[in-house]
């Protein structure tokens, strides 16, 4: 293996570039892996339009990518598990271990979190990371590089869907037919849902939700919450003020509203919200679910394969951060580092 790597490195806001870097090694209860595909996020080309998403701000060259598949190969003292050629999907977290979060499980919520390209920590458009071990998750044969590297959007889902407490005959809403959108989908289902509403307000997106599993749609731009049955759970995937506003007024008495999506600062209808006592709850990336979401996946309760639309090298990385604004049908594009 070569002491060199090939990473591809945004220095500002729509400039990106691909240099040359020293491979990680890792170090005591690290292992190093091999990067087979990282599946691009929003967050990704967020960062890539604005060089910031809210609080986050690149004051430095950052890399990105933190939807991570591939194999281990390198691993650092005391180290067991995983062991080098493992096949893994990465959960692109370091948590302290030590904060009161951690000590009380929540380590998604540590406040010395590093998460991969967020700044200022360099994520995964790279031939190789250094990642701690118990955050290297192995994955079975059943499941392909692409679908291994989306466990990490799943796990949101999966995240998500804990919070709200789905399960059998429950009804769902999910607003936003994104990537996300339709891993909260896939995932309800999954729980035995009985019966899940999309909303979105562009036509294929609705559509390619029909196709993955929705009983039902919604154009929020022609509809409202009228048009939808009350619902027990929201699930809010886009971020945005007409979803938000969406997803509290379809509710039934005592449901439960999970905000999802990341996005502007957004109003709620308090009045609403207390007199049909309504149980709001906010999803922060997930916590201790990396296994049940790879169960899932290799269970083919979920299609993650379905939602790749199209691959790209390191050089071809901005094209991959473009896909979806340049081709109205591309859903997940997986840059392939190697």
């Amino acid at each position: 293996m070569s002491d060199e790597q090939r990473v591809a490195v945004l220095q500002e806001a729509e400039h990106m570039t691909v240099e040359t870097r020293p491979v990680p090694t890792p170090g005591p209860g690290e292992v190093q892996v091999a990067v087979r595909a990282v599946s691009v996020c929003g967050s990704d080309v967020h960062y890539y339009d604005h060089g910031r998403i809210g609080g986050f701000v690149m004051h430095a060259p950052l890399v990105l990518g933190h939807e991570t598949s591939g194999v281990v190969s390198a691993v650092g003292d005391g180290v067991e598990e995983p062991v080098v050629g493992t096949r893994v999907a990465v959960e692109p977290q370091r948590n302290c271990g030590r904060c009161e979060q951690c000590v009380r499980g929540r380590y998604h919520l540590c406040p010395h979190i590093a998460f991969f390209a967020t700044p200022p920590v360099d994520g995964s458009f790279a031939q190789y990371v250094v990642v701690p071990a118990n955050r290297a998750h192995p994955v079975p044969d059943a499941l392909s590089d692409d679908a291994a590297a989306m466990i990490e959007p799943l796990a949101v889902a999966v995240h998500a869907a804990g919070k709200a407490d789905i399960g059998p005959g429950t009804r769902v809403l999910v607003t936003g037919g994104g990537p996300v959108g339709l891993l909260c989908l896939q995932v309800a289902r999954a729980r035995g849902a009985g019966h899940v509403t999309v909303s979105d307000p562009v036509e294929r997106r609705r559509a390619v939700a029909r196709d993955f599993g929705a009983d039902a749609v919604l154009d929020p731009s022609v509809q409202t919450a009228q048009d939808v049955p009350p619902v027990d759970v929201v699930l809010e995937c886009s971020g945005v003020q007409p979803a938000v506003d969406l997803a509290v007024a379809a509710t039934a008495p005592a449901a439960t509203v999970v905000l999802v999506g990341t996005g502007a600062q957004v109003t709620l209808p308090l009045d609403v919200v207390q007199s049909r006592e309504l149980v709001l709850k906010g999803v922060f990336r997930y916590a201790h679910v990396y296994p049940a979401a790879i169960a899932l996946a290799a269970s083919g309760a979920v299609r993650l394969d379905d939602m790749v639309t199209s691959h790209h090298d390191l050089d071809g990385a901005v094209d991959a951060l473009l896909a979806a604004r340049r081709d109205p049908d591309a859903i997940k594009a997986v840059v392939r580092p190697g």
